[in-house]
C-alpha cells in the first residue's frame, strides 16, 4: 500500500509539473506572440495614418472581440479571442459605406506608392522591434561562456576536419563569434550547404582554419543539437561521484543516500567516473544493486532498487540524484553587454544576420535542401517561448527578436493573402499604370490561403509528431 502511495505521488507530482510548464508555455507564447504582433500591425496603423487612410480596426488577435474600444480617432481598437496574429481594417470606398467628403481618406483611393509603403511598414516594424528588443538585451548584458571544444567524437564530421578538444571556435566562415549562441546560428545557416569552415584557436595561440565537410551531416534537430550532430562537445567542468542533491522520495532517498556522498561503484566494481556510474544506472531499471559509497571516511553497502523512466522507445533507469560538478573556469566566463551606441551597432548586426538566417531557410526549403518536417507551429513556438521565458528576461527578449524577424520575412514573401503578395500586386499595379485585375487578385488570394493552410496544417503536424512518443 505504502508503495502504491507513493508511486501516485510521483504521478501526481509528475503530472502537475507538466501542468505547470504548460500554462508556462501558453503564457509567454501569448506575451511575445501578442508583442511582436502588435508591432508589426501598429507598422501598418502609423504608415496609414501618416498617408491619411482612415483606419477602422485596430485588432491584436482573430475572432470575437474579448476588450474594445473606440479612440478619439474614431478607430475601434480590441483584443480578440485568437491571439495567433492580428489586423489593421483600413477604409475601402469600394466596400465600405463612403461619403464623397470621406473618398480621400480610402486606402484604395491613396496613390499606390503610398499603399507599397502602407504595406511594408508591417514587416519593417518586425525588424525595428527586432533591434529594440537586442539593443536592450545586449545593455542588460548576457552572461555568456567562450566556445570552447570540450571534446571531439570518434569518426565524427567534425574529427575528419581536425578540429581538436580545448581549442576555441572564434570564427565562423570568416566571421567572428564570442560565444556559443553565434556558433549554433551560423552552423544552422549552413544546413543543406556542402561545408562550413571553422576557424579555432588553441590554449597556446595558434590559429588554425578547418573545413568541415557537410555533405554526410545527419542534423534531426528534435534528437540532437547542432554541435553534437558534428561531433563536437561543448567543454563542461569537471563532474565528480560526489552526491550534491537527493530528490525528495526517490530510489536514493528510500535507500538513504545522502548529500555529500562518495560514490565509489555498484555491486562490488569499483569506479569514480561519473559517466560510469550515470551509464550503469540507466542500463539497469527496476533492478536490486548494491551501492558503495563512501561517507565520512568509511565504505557504507546501500541496497537500492534502481527507478524507472519511459524513454521515446525504452525504459531508463535513474536514481534521483545530482552529482557536484567543479567550478566553471572564470577566464571562460564573459558578460556580453554594451553601452547604447554599441548596443544598438550590435543589435542592428544580429537583427540583420537572423534576416539572412530567415531568408536561407526559406530558399532552401523550396528547393529541398531542408526537410519540411523542420518546420515548427504555434506547438512549437509556444514551447521554445516557454523555455526562453524560464531561463530569464535576456533569453526571452533573444527569443522575441527571432521570432518578430521571422515574422517580417514571412510576411514579404510574394504569397496572395500575405503583405508580400499585395506589395506584388502594388508593384505590377506601378509597372503596367493600372490594378491587376479584380478576378486575378481574387483567384491569387484563393491560392494564397490554400498555401498557407496547408503550410500551417504541417507546420502542427510537426509538433504534434514532436510530442508523441
Amino acid at each position: 500500500m505504502t508503495a502504491q502511495r507513493e508511486s501516485m505521488l510521483q504521478l501526481l507530482l509528475s503530472k502537475g509539473g507538466k501542468l505547470e510548464s504548460f500554462f508556462w508555455s501558453v503564457g509567454a507564447f501569448i506575451i511575445a506572440l501578442g508583442l511582436v504582433v502588435t508591432f508589426h500591425e501598429f507598422g501598418h496603423f502609423w504608415v496609414a495614418r501618416r498617408c491619411g487612410v482612415k483606419v477602422l480596426t485596430f485588432s491584436i488577435g482573430f475572432g470575437k472581440p474579448l476588450i474594445k474600444w473606440r479612440g478619439k480617432d474614431e478607430t475601434q481598437y480590441q483584443i480578440a479571442m485568437i491571439p495567433l496574429g492580428g489586423y489593421v481594417r483600413m477604409l475601402d470606398h469600394e466596400v465600405d459605406p463612403t461619403d464623397e467628403g470621406n473618398l480621400h481618406q480610402s486606402f484604395r483611393a491613396k496613390p499606390v506608392w503610398q499603399r507599397m509603403a502602407v504595406v511594408v511598414a508591417g514587416p519593417v516594424a518586425n525588424f525595428i522591434f527586432s533591434i529594440a528588443a537586442l539593443m536592450l538585451m545586449l545593455m542588460i548584458g548576457v552572461p555568456s561562456v567562450r566556445p570552447i571544444i570540450g571534446d571531439i567524437a570518434v569518426d565524427s564530421l567534425a574529427e575528419h576536419a581536425g578540429l581538436q578538444a580545448g581549442s576555441e571556435v572564434i570564427a565562423m566562415d570568416g566571421r567572428k563569434v564570442q560565444d556559443w549562441q553565434d556558433v549554433n546560428l551560423k552552423l544552422v545557416a549552413r544546413i543543406g550547404d556542402p561545408k562550413t569552415k571553422i576557424t579555432v584557436r588553441t590554449a597556446g595561440g595558434i590559429e588554425s582554419s578547418h573545413v568541415v565537410n557537410l555533405t554526410k551531416w545527419n542534423f534531426d534537430p528534435d534528437k540532437q543539437s547542432t554541435l553534437a550532430s558534428l561531433g563536437i562537445g561543448v567543454f563542461q567542468p569537471e563532474v565528480t561521484s560526489d552526491v550534491a542533491w537527493v530528490a525528495e522520495n526517490s530510489p536514493a532517498a528510500l535507500a538513504g543516500i545522502q548529500q555529500g556522498d562518495k560514490i565509489i561503484g555498484f555491486d562490488g566494481t569499483h569506479t569514480q567516473d561519473w559517466e560510469q556510474i550515470r551509464s550503469f544506472i540507466a542500463e539497469q531499471p527496476n533492478l536490486l544493486v548494491m551501492l558503495l559509497v563512501e561517507r565520512n571516511g568509511q565504505i557504507i553497502e546501500l541496497p537500492v532498487t534502481i527507478g524507472e523512466r519511459k524513454d521515446e522507445h525504452s525504459s531508463v533507469g535513474f536514481l534521483g540524484i545530482a552529482p557536484t560538478v567543479g567550478p566553471y573556469p572564470e577566464a571562460y566566463r564573459f558578460n556580453l553587454q554594451y553601452g547604447p551606441i554599441g548596443a544598438f551597432v550590435g543589435a542592428a548586426e544580429r537583427t540583420w544576420e537572423l534576416m539572412g538566417l530567415s531568408l536561407s531557410m526559406v530558399k532552401k526549403l523550396i528547393v529541398g535542401d531542408v526537410a519540411v518536417n523542420n518546420l515548427s507551429g504555434p506547438i512549437g513556438i509556444a514551447q521554445g517561448a516557454g523555455a526562453h521565458a524560464s531561463y530569464g528576461l535576456v533569453y526571452f527578449l533573444s527569443f522575441m527578436a527571432l521570432i518578430s524577424v521571422s515574422l517580417g520575412i514571412l510576411n514579404l514573401l510574394p504569397i496572395p493573402m500575405l503583405d508580400g503578395g499585395h506589395l506584388l500586386f502594388y508593384v505590377v499595379e506601378w509597372v503596367r499604370g493600372k490594378p491587376v485585375p479584380e478576378r486575378i487578385q481574387e483567384f491569387s488570394f484563393k491560392i494564397g490561403l490554400m498555401l498557407l493552410l496547408l503550410l500551417m496544417i504541417v507546420a502542427v503536424f510537426n509538433d504534434i509528431n514532436r510530442l508523441l512518443p
